[in-house]
């Protein structure tokens, strides 16, 4: 075990990054984080902060010998890092497992070589692949990139072949994939943690709503039939397994024709999964601090029905949202990242309302996310 007190190394500054500090230095550990940005959210909880990129070698190389495991909190950081790093100390997830997450390809090939639920897609590397991807999806489809994509990003709907064609050289023929556009019923995800040892502690199923393809809503426990989560729970803790995963993982499913599909996988804590901080006896963020260290896995389950609302930078509007309007429900636990800059569509914040009657969580969440001037 690696017992508090010890320095764990974190790639990625931002808002998994900052709750994940929060939580290892509620534990007791030192945290330095590798992130460019002078200001990254993580930063301000963390003990050491590199502001260099995460490719440097005399960064990693001060990782690597001040801190006694190293994990990451996005999916984009470099696996050539995490490997280079592997070869030093402790780092989990492993560089091959988020290698399969950074690429849309890789990741749905992973699901249907091994014979998981998946709905029809096809790979395309360049223009030549466009005919056969055309017999393989059926119209309309989505086009999506294979690399960087997320939050509704690289990605657009296209109704016919020409369509197609076109979008791939908009984007200048980078690698994409296909896919069927499903009709969703609904939308949910399993975050699970895996040590190295195989160990699992899984989340409750949530079900999740996306606005202009960036998450909304999360609603746990999902409202799904009792088998149908304990399928997805089977699936989830199957895919960690093939995985070889050690760390936090989310896996995102659609429920399709009362069948469910996998989507998608985060080798990291998920959005959804922030519910967790006020709902579970054990948060994913504590989680991946024990994963990481070689702790016991802490209690996953649920105390409190939860719902989620997402806080993007379009409700600020030139000034601060209207905090009140969250902070008068007292079963209502506001969640601010620290970030300087407001975008739109950037998230800044989010809310969680807890309560034993889930309608009233519910309505309560709706109530507040009114308020605030969410749209959609």
């Amino acid at each position: 075990m690696i017992l508090p007190g010890a320095t764990l190394g974190l790639l990625g500054g931002g808002q998994l990054g900052r709750m994940f500090t929060s939580a290892a230095r509620t534990l007791g550990y030192q945290v330095t984080v590798l992130d460019p940005d002078a200001h990254a959210p993580a930063a301000e909880f963390a003990t050491h902060h590199l502001a260099r990129g995460y490719a440097d070698e005399a960064a990693l190389a001060e990782l690597a010998r001040t801190c006694a495991a190293v994990t990451t909190e996005f999916e984009n950081a470099p696996a050539a890092a995490l490997d280079a790093l592997a070869s030093r100390t402790v780092v989990r997830p492993s560089g091959a497992s988020v290698a399969i997450a950074q690429d849309r390809r890789r990741e749905k090939t992973f699901f249907a070589e091994r014979a998981f639920p998946v709905g029809a897609f096809a790979c395309i590397d360049s223009a030549a692949d466009l005919a056969a991807a055309r017999g393989r999806v059926k119209f309309p489809a989505l086009l999506k990139t294979a690399r960087l994509g997320y939050d509704g990003k690289g990605q657009a709907r296209v109704e016919n072949e020409a369509d197609l064609a076109e979008r791939f050289a908009q984007w200048k023929g980078v690698p994409c994939v296909l896919e069927e556009l499903l009709a969703l019923e609904k939308e949910i995800s399993v975050v699970l943690a895996r040590t190295a040892a195989g160990a699992l502690a899984v989340f409750p199923v949530v079900e999740n709503v996306h606005a202009r393809g960036i998450l909304d809503l999360s609603i746990a426990p999902a409202r799904i039939a009792p088998a149908l989560a304990s399928e997805a729970v089977a699936l989830a803790s199957r895919l960690a397994g093939e995985l070889e995963y050690e760390g936090v993982l989310a896996i995102e499913m659609f429920v399709v024709g009362g069948k469910l599909l996998l989507n998608e996988i985060a080798p990291r804590p998920h959005n959804s999964a922030h519910y967790t901080i006020d709902a579970c006896r054990t948060s994913q963020f504590q989680q991946q601090v024990r994963v990481l260290c070689d702790l016991p896995l802490g209690d996953p389950s649920q105390h409190t029905p939860a719902v989620m609302v997402n806080l993007l930078g379009d409700i600020w509007r030139g000034t601060e949202p209207a905090w009140q309007a969250v902070l008068r429900h007292p079963e209502a636990h506001l969640h601010l990242y620290g970030k300087r800059e407001v975008r739109s569509g950037r998230k800044m914040g989010h809310v969680t309302v807890c309560d034993p009657s889930p309608e009233r969580a519910l309505a309560v969440a709706l109530e507040i996310r009114q308020a605030l001037g969410i749209a959609g």
